[in-house]
């Protein structure tokens, strides 16, 4: 790995930290001029408990202050402080207690939509303008066209309350089947039709109608040519498509009751548990500037002829 290699590397993780602290700056100074308070919900409370709470929580400081101790706790501890609401828990184990089935559920619906689009997008750019290719057309772009939230929907109705064979909660491990399918539909659509333009472009390159002319095998040219320099915008996308089925999949996790981390960020709304909700926000984002980052430099290894700049 050359110096310049080394050199754009380092700018690019200066500029995800940086990209990070903005974020946490924005978050904690609009959660905190939000009109209301997290203690209105409570009933009958009075000004002298609410001015314990307030204490108790750290919220009577002065708003710097706050900031300053929020920081220092998140930079050097990885401290979000104690859920208001979810009492007695703190905000870093509820974000991992529901990390742990949105990463699952995130991760295996992304790799299958990887492996299911480049497998498709590959069998309609070699057959232009066949019925094959007509069809995975179709088909995906109806799929690019629906919003998970009607998928997701129409999936519980057909295989949960019709046929009866899946379960609608997502709690238990066949519970994820829906959820999952539903997370990889659109991913799937979008990489299908990504790669078949990328690599249509790529089989109309100079380079691939010399090795034609030079005899060498279609599937040499295919594998060893034409997909690996198609997956570089497939990368491009695959980087933030994997943080935001990750970290994205809210409506999905509510249609199916999967105690997930997205269950967490809307109950955390609409109870005003502050901490929880700038908890959560922070560590969505910053995934998705890593696995922008990841994206980013993955480009250098696929295709050693990018300049890094």
């Amino acid at each position: 790995m050359n110096t310049k290699t080394l050199f754009y590397i380092a700018k690019r993780v200066l500029l995800a930290i940086l990209t990070v602290w903005v974020v946490i700056t924005v978050t904690f100074f609009v959660m905190h001029a939000v009109p209301g308070g997290p203690f209105l919900g409570e009933k009958a409370i009075s000004p002298a408990a609410q001015a314990a709470l307030e204490a108790k929580y750290g919220l009577d400081k002065p708003l710097g202050e706050q900031y300053i101790t929020y920081l220092k706790d998140i930079v050097t501890k990885f401290d979000f402080g104690p859920s208001i609401k979810q009492r007695g828990r703190d905000v870093v184990d509820i974000i991992g207690d529901g990390m742990k089935t949105s990463a699952k559920l995130g991760l295996i619906a992304a790799f299958s939509a990887l492996a299911v689009g480049v497998v498709l997008g590959s069998v309609a750019a070699l057959r232009r303008n066949k019925l094959i290719d007509r069809i995975i057309m179709v088909v995906t772009t109806a799929f690019v066209s629906m919003p998970s939230f009607i998928m997701g929907s129409i999936l519980l109705l057909v295989f949960s309350t019709m046929l009866g064979i899946l379960p609608a909660n997502g709690e238990t491990a066949k519970g994820l089947i829906l959820p999952i399918i539903t997370l990889a539909l659109y991913p799937t659509a979008y990489i299908t039709r990504l790669t078949r333009s990328s690599m249509l472009d790529v089989l109309g390159q100079d380079y691939i109608r010399t090795a034609k002319a030079k005899g060498v095998s279609g599937v040499k040219i295919i594998f060893g040519h034409a997909l690996k320099n198609s997956l570089i915008p497939v990368i491009t996308y695959f980087g933030p498509m994997l943080a935001y089925i990750v970290t994205g999949s809210l409506v999905v996790e509510r249609i199916f009751a999967v105690p997930g981390i997205g269950r967490d960020f809307v109950n955390s709304i609409t109870n005003r548990d502050y901490p929880l909700l700038m908890g959560t926000t922070i560590v969505l984002a910053t995934l998705v500037v890593i696995m922008n980052l990841v994206g980013d430099i993955l480009y250098k290894v696929v295709d050693p002829r990018i300049n890094l700049e």
